[in-house]
């Protein structure tokens, strides 16, 4: 499709403000800051999905099956999250999102701190993943908005690149702390943030929105939907991210499992893991660890993380691919949608053990998840030099 299409879909804004080139204002700090603490309650289950999982009686084959229930689950209150703070995005503002998810995870893992049943884990997953869906789009929206045109990128790679130290931490925490403590831990460093926020300014592009185009429709989800142009551009951003929170929420969460079964020295821990591949943030290299030791096996899972190191791309590029009256929806429902995907992901997977085993399975949904995610990419045009004050109609 033309860019030039993208462009002329509406008037352009006049902003209330020059946009700053510099990537280390405040704003861009505190979306740094905000994914940080969000990547570490994201990763936190994966890290301590054994430990927290026998404590309250689980065992066995139940630790995978019980595991990735708990994983889907959260991953589906971020389905949830991500539109309904999108839409108050784009309707109250980018930071009434920043504020209102901060509040809701960081009291939601708090509480995990305290759940002694599969049930609490369920219902406070679910909550957790409502409030994390929130964190990152808003904070991408924020960078794309604030930011000159030749600095948007070099802001989301910060953003993306402290961000991912949370996994990082999360380990460090993990293995220091019992896994109670790495949850109040993760609450605590989110109220924390929560302080920062208050000193943060609101996108001039959306207050030049809303004070010359009140009447303007802003927020409305179901649009993506309603013309086939806007719809490619939506699905297409969403597909090309499959691979990456395939290689998370399957590879990295189950290594232990996996690396039992190829034979590796040593005994694998799912965070150290979780740590090395978001340090790094290929395929055919994972499954030929037969026999291999645990250094090289956290090599490889470097390697991963490495690979997936166009996800800060991916997120300004779906930010910048839409107007601004829907842009916080679109920022903040892909990422959400991407790591969501992973629920029929993981059902493929389950799906094709019984015939494949479950390194054959798992082999099979990566490389059916890397041709999706080519195809969708080839439906996308370059935006690194478009300008982001227009609407969509």
């Amino acid at each position: 499709m033309d860019s030039s299409i993208l462009s002329s879909q509406g008037p352009r804004l006049a902003p209330t403000e020059k946009r700053s080139g510099s990537i280390l204002s405040l704003g861009v700090m505190v979306a740094a800051l905000g994914y940080f603490v969000d990547i570490y309650d994201l990763v936190l289950f994966s890290v301590v999905r054994i430990s927290s999982l026998k404590s309250i009686g689980i065992s066995g084959q139940a630790l995978v099956d019980q595991g990735a229930l708990l994983l889907n689950v959260q991953m589906f209150g971020m389905l949830l999250g991500g539109v309904a703070w999108g839409v108050i995005g784009d309707k109250r503002g980018r930071l009434s999102i920043l504020f209102g998810s901060i509040i809701l995870y960081s009291l939601a893992n708090v509480a995990n701190a305290f759940a002694t049943s599969l049930t609490e884990f369920l219902i406070l997953r679910f909550i957790a993943g409502v409030g994390l869906a929130g964190e990152l789009g808003a904070g991408i929206t924020l960078v794309a908005e604030r930011l000159s045109t030749s600095q948007r990128g070099q802001g989301a790679a910060l953003v993306a690149g402290f961000g991912v130290l949370g996994a990082v931490a999360a380990n460090l925490v993990a293995e220091q702390l019992d896994w109670r403590s790495a949850y109040l831990v993760g609450g605590a460093m989110g109220l924390a943030l929560l302080v920062l926020r208050y000193r943060a300014l609101e996108s001039g592009l959306f207050r030049s929105l809303k004070s010359s185009r009140p009447a303007i429709s802003r927020g409305n989800f179901v649009s993506l939907f309603t013309r086939r142009e806007r719809f490619v551009r939506y699905i297409s951003c969403i597909l090309v991210g499959l691979p990456l929170w395939y290689v998370v929420g399957i590879l990295i969460t189950f290594s232990p499992e996996f690396a039992k079964l190829l034979g590796v020295g040593g005994a694998i821990s799912a965070g150290r893991s979780v740590m090395f591949s978001y340090l790094g943030f290929t395929l055919a290299l994972y499954f030929g660890l037969h026999g291999a030791s645990e250094p090289v096996f956290y090599g490889v899972c470097f390697l991963l993380g490495l690979t997936g190191g166009y996800w800060a791309v991916l997120l300004m590029m779906s930010a910048e691919q839409f107007g601004t009256n829907l842009r916080a929806t679109v920022a903040t429902t892909v990422p959400n949608f991407i790591r969501g995907a992973l629920i029929p992901v993981t059902i493929f997977f389950q799906m094709c053990k019984p015939v494949l085993g479950m390194i054959g399975s798992a082999a099979l949904t990566g490389f059916v998840a890397l041709v999706i995610a080519a195809v969708a990419l080839s439906q996308l045009d370059e935006t690194c030099h478009r300008s982001l004050d227009f609407l969509e109609e």
